[in-house]
């Protein structure tokens, strides 16, 4: 996983559209569409603790753990409220 998408600062709010649908790439959406769509806000919402869980496991994506910054990233967004 080596593909470069841009994280938000460290005062800056922390949004789906901007910070967490890009660190899902087109193969984890389609690897994970039987469960949730990982490109919907919402569907990406109603499962953030499980999404959250998985990917601090190293359990996702299917193919390598993303970086600690990138799960960080995603349980920020988790705890502040899921901007859209």
């Amino acid at each position: 996983m080596t593909e470069t998408v841009e994280l938000p600062g460290p005062d800056q709010p922390v949004s789906f559209a901007a910070h967490i649908r890009p660190l899902f790439r087109g193969r984890d959406r389609r690897a994970m569409s039987w469960a949730f769509d990982l490109g919907s806000c919402d569907d990406v919402r109603a499962h953030a603790e499980t999404i959250l869980g998985r990917l601090a496991a190293g359990e996702m994506p299917c193919d390598g753990a993303w970086p600690a910054e990138r799960v960080e990233v995603f349980r920020l967004w988790a705890q502040t409220g899921m901007q859209p």
